[in-house]
């Protein structure tokens, strides 16, 4: 398989899985580490670089998107029917983001050395998805958030805190914030919202220091791997993004908990059998 097609790859399940409910992290882990093996023909620590670049490429994504909503958190758009003290604002994704942000700091290395392996993702996918079915279960009948707009510095904080979960790979992310925003009240479409919106400054920043810290790794040679992944990451994430939005109002997140659950099941087949 050519280095570019395994670039167009990575890119599209890092899109297509960034913001659904079934963790990123773990699919990159179980199709680069078991198949593609871009670590034999970039080294280790470019293709951990890679997989940085190609998340950028996710976050372009949800700005093409959520435009709006981001310029109206810095005073440059008027979202209709916003008033002055009733809207979601800056400080909300602040609060909401200080939790996990804090936490990872804290725990970043710890991670990177011990948990990021193929047993680590199916715990994870497991017992995510056990989590996802509570949310769905005990989730509000009448969600007392259904804008962004109603959305308290409390419940972004609450969300925040539960963000904390993701931080185990194969978790998942939006998983996570999704079905604790249900629990709080929030309907799925806010919470999605709001995860998304959430993702930029905490996966911006997060890769953007790690590209930083890891700039000398990057050989030139590779730049034309580096850019098709950015480049299919973004594409495959933008189409990911508008058919989530309009998915999880219908279907919950009970069939993502089934897909990952599957998935786990298949992959400690593999591995411990």
């Amino acid at each position: 398989m050519s280095e570019i097609l395994k670039a167009i790859i990575l890119g599209l399940v890092e899109g297509l899985t960034e913001f659904a409910p079934v963790s990123s992290t773990g699919h990159m882990i179980i199709v680069d580490d078991m198949w593609l093996k871009t670590k034999d023909f970039l080294g280790s620590s470019s293709a951990n670089t890679f997989k940085i670049v190609i998340q950028l490429g996710s976050i372009l994504a949800v700005v093409v998107v959520m435009w709006k909503r981001l310029l109206s958190l810095i005073g440059l758009y008027h979202i209709e029917g916003q008033t002055k003290h009733h809207r979601f604002n800056l400080l909300h994704v602040i609060v909401g983001i200080i939790p996990a942000g804090v936490l990872g700091v804290l725990v970043e290395d710890y991670i990177d050395a011990h948990l990021f392996s193929i047993k680590t993702v199916i715990i994870g996918l497991f017992i995510g998805a056990i989590f996802m079915m509570i949310a769905d279960r005990f989730a509000w009948k009448k969600p007392r958030v259904m804008s962004l707009d109603d959305l308290t510095y409390k419940q972004a904080f609450q969300v925040g805190l539960v963000q904390c979960l993701s931080l185990w790979p194969g978790f998942s992310r939006s998983g996570a914030t999704i079905s604790g925003g249900v629990l709080l009240g929030l309907d799925y479409r806010v919470a999605a919202d709001f995860t998304f919106i959430m993702a930029v400054p905490i996966m911006a920043g997060a890769s953007g220091l790690s590209l930083i810290k890891h700039w000398n790794e990057i050989n030139p040679a590779d730049m034309g791997f580096y850019a098709v992944g950015f480049i299919s990451a973004f594409i495959f994430a933008l189409l990911s993004i508008k058919f989530f939005l309009k998915l999880i109002d219908r279907v919950k997140l009970v069939p993502f908990a089934i897909y990952r659950i599957v998935v786990a099941i298949i992959l400690a087949i593999i591995v411990f059998l």
